[in-house]
């Protein structure tokens, strides 16, 4: 872990200074410098289980997310498959310009922080203009240094802890779900362990296989409508102060501290180094576009990045930029999915769905809570933020991950005050 938060570190000081781009020829870890052009069906095979992974492993995350914000099941549809389709074409975009295997995700910290935020009062019109505003600061933090700064100052363990309790309570949803539907919840738990001692990427996607053959099995009257298109539903926006202080501005901060830097830690450890304000200003752009679709967020990928810029993609780093092209275009194949995954999430018990999405994020979980308590001179006020965001308070309309980040930055701030003293 230390490892990673070094690299997450390293991330977040290039992220701020926006240095300018290497010289022509040597942006990539010798990507456009060799020339080459053949197709490299490794890195190809790559892209596509990266997809895979990604879409199998979130998407009901994405789901509850989006459904806590009161979202209806055609909102639902047009929402994932928006997001679907953005990161993708936004992969492929970045990829095929910037000559590197740049893979694009939806922001699965986002959509967890969504799935365990109390919906705002004025429905799911208000969370798409928080969805808009997110893509808005998300754009700027790409454009505008001071912004990047901004985010730089929160310390890693605060931000970790954020994270941590914004996980935590969806987290449970396993253990909630073997009590109330154990039939079909259990089955579900011992697949994901299973698969995860074998290959943790692949446990929850063979946990969502196994999860939607027992719906099939035992609900198929409520599947009429599986193979429906997904229709885009364009949502008119409304913007409420409550929500962007409650529901945008901690969606930009999860995605940016979990997704983003992360996203650039991977690319910069594979040798593919870039001036970082592009891309994320593209993945805002991106951002922008979809939210009247109902897409939450899309930015760097982290997990899946891994897959597509390392050497298991292809030994030669000039080739490995397909991978984050054939991983987009098959995000946007997966996107056309979008109503068998809203008709299956329809006919299954409530509980079932947050508990594959509550598999989805152990890992991220246990990853945030050692990075916020591991340092004993911030560990008070990692905790402090921890049980504030997770106890799930909302006051004045603000859900608990942003009085979170009050109370764990006051705490920090006397600590220091006090050593000082």
């Amino acid at each position: 872990m230390p490892q990673r938060l070094r690299g997450v570190e390293r991330a977040l000081c290039v992220s701020v200074r926006l240095t300018p781009p290497p010289a022509p020829g040597t942006e990539a870890a010798g990507g456009a410098m060799s020339g080459r052009s053949e197709i490299s069906v490794h890195a190809v095979a790559a892209g596509v289980a990266a997809a895979i992974v990604g879409f199998g492993g979130s998407f009901a995350v994405v789901l509850q997310g989006l459904k806590t914000m009161g979202a209806d099941p055609a909102q639902l549809a047009s929402g994932l498959m928006a997001a679907s389709v953005a990161m993708g074409l936004c992969g492929v975009a970045l990829s095929v310009w910037k000559r590197m295997p740049v893979s694009v995700a939806w922001s699965t910290p986002g959509a967890a922080l969504l799935a365990t935020t109390p919906a705002p009062a004025g429905g799911f019109a208000v969370a798409v203009g928080a969805f808009l505003a997110c893509g808005a600061l998300l754009t700027l933090a790409g454009l505008w240094r001071p912004l990047g700064r901004a985010v730089a100052a929160i310390p890693a363990p605060l931000a970790s802890a954020i994270l941590a309790g914004v996980l935590f309570r969806i987290c449970l949803a396993p253990v909630e779900a073997a009590v109330a539907t154990p039939r079909l919840a259990i089955p579900v738990i011992l697949v994901w362990f299973a698969v995860a001692a074998w290959r943790r990427l692949w446990a929850t996607p063979v946990a969502v296989l196994v999860a939607a053959a027992l719906i099939v099995a035992t609900a198929p009257s409520g599947l009429g409508a599986a193979f429906a298109w997904p229709v885009p539903v364009l949502v008119t926006p409304a913007f409420d102060v409550g929500a962007l202080v409650g529901i945008a501005l901690p969606l930009f901060l999860v995605t940016m501290a979990s997704q983003n830097l992360p996203g650039l830690a991977v690319l910069d450890a594979n040798g593919y180094r870039t001036a970082p304000g592009p891309l994320i200003a593209t993945t805002g752009a991106f951002s922008l576009v979809s939210a009247p679709f109902g897409a939450h967020a899309v930015n760097l990928a982290a997990i899946t990045a891994a897959l597509c810029a390392g050497p298991d993609a292809d030994p030669d780093p000039a080739k490995r930029w397909q991978a984050g092209v054939s991983c987009g275009l098959a995000y946007v194949a997966l996107g056309l999915l979008a109503g068998v995954a809203v008709a299956l999430a329809g006919a299954a018990p409530p509980v079932l769905i947050e508990a594959v999405a509550g598999l989805a994020l152990l890992g991220a979980l246990g990853a945030s809570l050692q990075a916020a308590l591991v340092p004993a001179d911030s560990r008070e006020a990692a905790l402090m933020a921890f049980l504030v965001t997770a106890s799930g308070v909302a006051i004045l309309g603000i859900g608990g991950a942003f009085w979170g980040l009050v109370a764990g930055g006051a705490a920090s701030g006397f600590a220091r005050l006090t050593r000082r003293g």
